[in-house]
């Protein structure tokens, strides 16, 4: 599932966007950064890469399930090869303010700001995505997504066959992930399909967890 994140952007048309950025300007700071130019070829590749993937995944003529899968590997390394870059040669000499802002990055901010406790409430909307695979989309019942303690999502999901008893409620769910994105994937295994999904969401910030959401069901393609 989705890499927790902070300077990362969430979806994909803007990490393509933070990416192609990076792409115009560290060719002029191979020499003041220290970037080898292997660095950004590399860059360019994968963007490229997830650029193609990605309009592979949204054309309705070539949206498979083995074109979503491609996309969410291409989006994988890509995500790797930027937080490696920015591990690697923005720390070392130091960047400016206005280096890290022209990058699309804030400057650092040595003060923490308490995040506090999650009471913010969501729910599940479920939509196909292909073959063995729901998509998630998180909504908000109560709260704003703007509170800094509404930071990521735990989903909570069970497989239930037909005849088998349905789940009564939230705490009776299985399985889980986390992400900070407000759409993701749920891939199922092949035997999956016909069965009933159930899930339901919880925000969870640094171990915090907030109050259950309705608990939402959907086939599973």
């Amino acid at each position: 599932m989705s890499i927790t994140r902070d300077w990362f952007p969430v979806s994909r048309e803007e990490q393509l966007a933070m990416a192609r950025n990076w792409g115009l300007i560290l060719p002029g700071k191979e020499t003041a950064w220290g970037i080898p130019a292997a660095i950004v070829t590399e860059l360019s590749a994968f963007t490229a890469a997830a650029d193609a993937a990605l309009t592979a995944a949204k054309n309705e003529a070539t949206r498979t399930a083995v074109a979503t899968a491609q996309c969410r590997e291409a989006f994988k390394n890509l995500e790797e090869k930027m937080r490696d870059i920015k591990r690697r040669f923005f720390f070392t000499p130091p960047l400016t303010e206005a280096d890290l802002l022209s990058l699309g990055l804030k400057p650092h901010d040595p003060t923490k700001t308490p995040s506090g406790e999650p009471t913010a409430q969501v729910t599940a909307e479920t939509y196909l995505v292909g073959r063995h695979e729901l998509g998630v989309k998180v909504l908000y019942v109560t709260g704003s997504p703007g509170d800094p303690a509404n930071k990521g999502f735990r989903i909570w999901y069970s497989v239930i066959a037909p005849g088998e008893a349905a789940p009564v409620d939230p705490e009776d769910l299985h399985k889980s992930f986390f992400t900070k994105r407000k759409k993701d994937v749920i891939p199922f295994d092949f035997g999956d399909s016909g069965k009933t999904a159930y899930l339901a969401i919880q925000i969870e910030n640094e171990g915090k967890k907030g109050h259950w959401g309705p608990m939402v069901s959907a086939v599973i393609p």
